[in-house]
């Protein structure tokens, strides 16, 4: 045994020995490793082609896999026990494991650092304005197939999310800044494109290979197709719904793993999370009341982020709460309603001051928070848009984690502002860097 895994030795040759081929020209020690076959517990995202998979962390019938135990051929063998599972116990030559499994302390660090950036905020958010638009219609489109009773047409929702996901690898900001401008009487619509951003972004911030960010997202966008098959007089009740009602609500999740049956085409991750979104950790959930080990990685992910935007918008019958409420929300209930690591993870990534925030600094300037750092969350990068005496000036970024102290105020963030406070909307912010370059907008 070591410290980093549980071993267990291959079965002895013949002659009571671990079966080796003898090579001339190689050290003992390395031929011995290679020669022997060992067994680890590793992380999903670690899985490499060669490694045979002999155990995972939930029954192998709850996961798309053609046999139970097999040796890792493609990328796409990988894909599915990424999206399904956390860990799975592999079986490979020592000499390939180890450096393998030296890589899972730097795994886990992953997540305390920020999303990279290779586009300026004011470079990225006409293209992302573009694809959150084109998304939008999509989802509306949609809403009125269900209404009139129409083919769904769901390929066509692929290439708009491939869309969005290049815009949130570029800067994750722009789209993250369209997600606070919300509308209560498009709560549906909106609700499942923000889904899809928070997810992709969310994902990627995990370290999901780019590749399964689009599934990602689709499993965000699609997730809540059943609730367009619920009642209008319950999806939209302005008041506590009754037991009777709050069954029907929940038979969204089946509804909308019925409809995205229909289409052989989609990944099948994306029904198993229309279906699972609602499960909780602790077997409490709907609409199966399944165990912990029995939902999907993917499905963990997307209830996290469905609560988050739930809890932060208003609804017909509640205003939202607080980000930084909402966060507090997912901490308390992490374990129980919510997988733990992701929810911290979550947190890390939003912030508490989440990008699109308007904020004033203890030097009395109002500024909109651009991006959050998972090490420093309450020392965002910031845009100054009005000084001390709360007059416009020239747009100025200041990344809060990075001052130095000679001779200037250390900026702080002081309170957070409604959107709207001092004339300064975030949605007019938006208009103008979507009107001209704006240097100062990084």
């Amino acid at each position: 045994m070591t410290g980093r895994a549980m071993w267990f030795r291959s079965k002895p040759g013949k002659h009571g020995r671990p079966q080796s081929t003898p090579t001339k020209n190689i050290e003992p020690a390395r031929l011995q490793a290679e020669s022997r076959l060992q067994r680890a517990r590793l992380p999903v995202d670690l899985l490499q082609p060669g490694m045979r998979v002999v155990k995972l962390d939930r029954p192998w019938t709850e996961v798309p896999v053609l046999f139970q135990g097999f040796t890792l051929a493609t990328d796409s063998e990988a894909r599915v026990l990424r999206q399904y599972c956390n860990w799975v116990l592999v079986e490979d030559e020592e000499i390939r494991l180890m450096p393998v499994l030296d890589q899972i302390p730097s795994l886990k660090q992953r997540t305390n650092e920020p999303l990279a950036e290779t586009r300026a905020l004011r470079e990225e958010m006409p293209r992302a304005a573009q694809a959150w638009s084109r998304t939008h219609q999509f989802i509306e489109q949609t809403i009125r197939n269900i209404e009139q009773h129409n083919d769904l047409q769901l390929e066509t929702a692929r290439p708009l999310i491939r869309d969005c996901v290049n815009s949130v690898k570029a800067n994750a900001s722009a789209m993250l800044w369209l997600a606070r401008i919300k509308d209560r009487d498009s709560y549906t619509a909106e609700h499942c494109l923000r889904v899809a951003i928070f997810t992709v972004a969310f994902a990627r911030f995990v370290g999901l290979p780019d590749d399964e960010l689009e599934v990602a997202g689709l499993c965000g966008l699609l997730h809540d197709i059943g609730k367009l098959k619920v009642p209008d007089r319950i999806l939209n009740k302005p008041g506590p719904l009754t037991p009777e009602e709050y069954a029907v609500m929940q038979e969204h999740t089946i509804l909308g793993h019925q409809l995205l049956l229909q289409d052989p085409g989609l990944d099948r991750i994306i029904s198993d999370v229309t279906l699972h979104h609602h499960e909780r950790m602790d077997g409490q959930g709907y609409p199966g009341r399944l165990n912990e080990y029995q939902i999907s990685r993917f499905a963990r992910l997307v209830a996290i982020v469905d609560a988050y935007d739930a809890m932060t918008s208003d609804r017909c019958y509640r205003d939202a709460i607080s980000p930084a409420e909402a966060a507090r929300m997912l901490y308390r209930n992490r374990g129980d309603q919510f997988d733990a690591d992701l929810v911290e993870a979550f947190i890390r990534l939003i912030g508490i001051y989440p990008p699109g925030s308007l904020v004033e600094l203890n030097t009395g300037e109002i500024a909109l928070v651009i991006s959050t750092h998972p090490a420093r969350k309450l020392r965002p990068k910031v845009e100054i848009l009005l000084n001390a005496d709360k007059r416009p000036l020239t747009p100025q970024v200041i990344d809060l984690g990075k001052q130095t102290t000679e001779g200037n105020t250390v900026r702080e963030i002081h309170a957070p502002l409604p959107d709207g406070a001092y004339d300064v909307s975030l949605q007019e912010r938006i208009r103008q860097l979507m009107a001209k370059p704006d240097d100062n907008a990084s």
